[in-house]
């Protein structure tokens, strides 16, 4: 998977963006496994992970709702289809994979059981529009999880560096230059409600991570993979990159020293 496509995410479809996907899973894995036991998702349903990415979360979807329901795994990434594939041949899992923009793609009315998306309203410029095509798949009664960035900026370590500091700003501020809204999350609430939907909870997410914890490694995972991709797109210059990444090694050598996460939201509603 190590050739760029065309149509790729901005941190990119290749071996080392897979590897950061699966850590970042791993750290917030406890997250989406609660929001799933709070909307009820279990045996026999068809649920639907929309931007599915290359599978961590359509996998243990499928163990939940098992042999007699399904999952319906979008992604516009033909390449993480591909791999959403693989998982579930090797797992004998119900996993239907969809090569889609979310623009495109085509859900049966009322023929979900419940949703997912994490991390993807935040990069497209209509994720009412998109909500609203997922509401009208849904059955009655059926619920959506979503768990998206509320505040990036809360994005900060202590002691502070300069240049990694500068690094973290210029990610934000690439972001902002994109498509969508990265602290979507915030937004989710209201939105669903104008759709008709009872939104039955909002959960703040949060991590305070120390060189120590495994946490750690999700920002510092993501440093090495997007700094590059700042100096290409001339954020950053190849100097002041690799003071932001010798900056964060430094600061591993403290055992106090905390990294504050960006913020997220979890926020699930109901179809009535």
């Amino acid at each position: 998977m190590s050739q760029r496509e065309s149509n790729e995410y901005i941190l990119g479809t290749d071996d080392m963006e897979l590897f950061r996907l699966g850590l970042q899973h791993q750290v917030w894995a406890s997250e989406a496994q609660t929001g799933w036991s709070k909307a009820g998702f279990s045996a026999g349903q068809t649920l639907l992970d929309l931007g599915s990415g290359p599978g961590f979360c359509s996998k243990e979807l499928a163990f939940i709702t098992g042999p007699t329901g399904q999952v319906v795994a979008v992604d516009r990434s033909a390449h993480y289809i591909d791999y959403v594939q693989e998982i579930a041949k090797k797992h004998g899992l119900n996993i239907k994979g969809i090569v889609s923009d979310f623009d495109d793609m085509e859900l049966a009315n009322e023929s979900l059981d419940g949703m997912y998306c994490r991390w993807a309203m935040a990069w497209i410029k209509n994720p009412k529009e998109i909500l609203s095509k997922v509401l009208q798949a849904l059955k009655p009664g059926a619920k959506m999880v979503l768990h998206e960035y509320y505040d990036w900026s809360t994005h900060q370590l202590e002691p502070n560096k300069p240049n990694l500091q500068k690094a973290i700003a210029a990610c934000l501020r690439s972001f902002k230059e994109q498509e969508g809204d990265i602290d979507v999350g915030r937004y989710l609430p209201n939105m669903l409600n104008s759709l008709g939907m009872k939104v039955t909870s909002v959960r703040p997410m949060v991590k305070l991570a120390r060189p120590s914890d495994f946490a750690w490694h999700w920002p510092k995972s993501f440093y090495h993979t997007y700094f590059p991709r700042l100096v290409e797109a001339g954020y950053l210059t190849e100097a002041e990159k690799t003071a932001a990444l010798e900056e964060m090694d430094e600061l591993e050598q403290f055992p106090h020293t905390t990294l504050f996460c960006p913020s997220l939201v979890e926020v699930i509603a109901e179809k009535v």
